[in-house]
């Protein structure tokens, strides 16, 4: 027999339905609430509500564990790649060896950006928010491609293959061209060479050489991607599900999720990091006096890229991005003092029993700010770097919703504060 939950409310007991996932999470199912007592749930930033039931992803942030679709992320990091891992997360099963060249092909094949929409980056000013640029041109690919885009969720997914490749591959190249703009950098065309390999190429090549990268280089990137791709119902996340549930088209719900990760308190964290690290420098400090001042708590609102919100253990992220760190950074025998100061703020974090016994440890947020500086990704860039490895978690959250027959659109409830009803003033009895 199925668990139940009791609700007393107005002395009346109302019996509410409970759903246990897979893993054994537990929901108290609300829908009926409302309709049966009169009553919503409140939950302030749905923190603690569920919004959907999804086979993508599991979290667990008490125990430090994330699988994609029942698949360990150390597994995949330490066997998979970035492509792979996207298709596993967009399709539910790793691929066998006809898919995954199929995959492959749809990414070469429509890697490049036509000279229609190359166009519309004249448009932007050369110091415009690369991630409102990145939000626009991937926007601009429904109407560029509106065969692909159809809002109509049948239609849509009947070509969700052409368009899930076009996506993955677009933004890469996007990302890249908005690197070179603001440069004033000729746009490099994309080449038939593994994906990390060419977004380096596309963003770092010379009109006539080639950039090509050392074997560290593009598996740090790879592994940067790959432990990106998908994140549970985060903001982003929640966003395209939520424009998607209207029936809006692929393009247009990435385009909204990536408006989401814009925000410095979801996409920002690793910017946050490089920003923390240059203030340090900027006070000649080599780390010693910022961990002393943080442990004393007089600069703990300033520790970033340490804990993290959902993970209450060791963001098991962090444990394969640290090593990808580790072995980069001495591949390129990088000399930089903001580099320095994170290494020894590490491994305070690592050994002082302040931080460990507070469960600071440095989150993926803290490596990645590292690898990209490392690999001369700009500062204002990293979270276009974050949006191209997200992109396969966006696109299959979008799937679920789209591909749901009883699906609804979604529509939170609220908890009116304002004026109660009262009469209009005309103009002239206002003062």
């Amino acid at each position: 027999m199925s668990k139940t939950a009791q609700l007393k409310l107005d002395d009346k007991d109302y019996v509410l339905p409970v759903i246990v996932g897979t893993e054994g999470e537990k929901a108290i199912d609300t829908r009926t609430l409302r309709a049966t007592s009169g009553y919503i749930a409140y939950d302030q930033g749905y923190g603690n509500t569920g919004s959907c039931e999804s086979s993508i992803t599991y979290l667990d942030g008490e125990n430090g564990v994330l699988r994609h679709r029942g698949y360990p992320i150390e597994q995949l990091a330490m066997h998979s790649n970035f492509v792979e891992t996207a298709y596993l997360v967009i399709y539910g099963e790793l691929p066998t060896v006809a898919q995954r060249r199929a995959f492959s092909d749809r990414l070469r094949q429509n890697a490049a950006i036509e000279p229609q929409m190359q166009a519309i980056f004249q448009g932007y000013p050369k110091d415009a928010p690369p991630m409102a640029m990145l939000s626009s041109m991937v926007a601009s690919l429904a109407a560029h491609y509106p065969q692909l885009a159809t809002n109509d969720f049948e239609k849509d997914l009947q070509n969700f293959d052409l368009a899930a490749g076009m996506a993955i591959s677009k933004i890469r190249t996007i990302g890249a061209m908005i690197y070179r703009y603001q440069r004033g950098l000729a746009y490099i065309p994309p080449k038939d060479i593994p994906f990390c390999d060419n977004l380096l190429h596309m963003m770092f090549s010379e009109l006539y050489q080639d950039y090509v990268a050392v074997p560290e280089v593009a598996r740090a990137l790879n592994t940067l991607l790959l432990l990106h791709a998908d994140h549970e119902q985060n903001c982003s996340t929640s966003t395209v599900r939520m424009v998607g549930s209207s029936a809006a088209n692929l393009f247009t719900s990435l385009s909204a999720g990536i408006c989401a990760l814009s925000g410095p308190l979801h996409g920002g964290a690793n910017t946050a990091v490089m920003h923390m690290l240059q203030s340090i420098h900027d006070e000649h400090d080599d780390g010693t006096r910022f961990i002393a001042a943080a442990k004393s708590g007089t600069k703990s609102n300033r520790l970033m890229g340490f804990g993290h919100p959902v993970y209450r253990n060791f963001d098991p992220r962090a444990k394969i991005i640290g090593k990808a760190c580790d072995e980069v950074l001495q591949k390129l025998g990088i000399n930089d003092p903001l580099l320095e100061i994170a290494k020894n703020l590490e491994q305070a974090a690592l050994k002082d029993d302040y931080f460990i016994s507070r469960k600071l440890y440095p989150n993926v947020d803290f490596y990645s700010g590292i690898i990209m500086r490392a690999l001369g990704v700009p500062v204002n860039m990293f979270t276009v770097i974050f949006a191209i490895g997200r992109s396969p978690g966006w696109i299959a959250n979008w799937r679920e919703v789209a591909a749901n027959p009883k699906g609804r659109i979604y529509r939170p409830r609220q908890v009116y504060s304002g004026p109660v009803k009262r009469d209009y003033v005309p103009l002239a009895q206002r003062g």
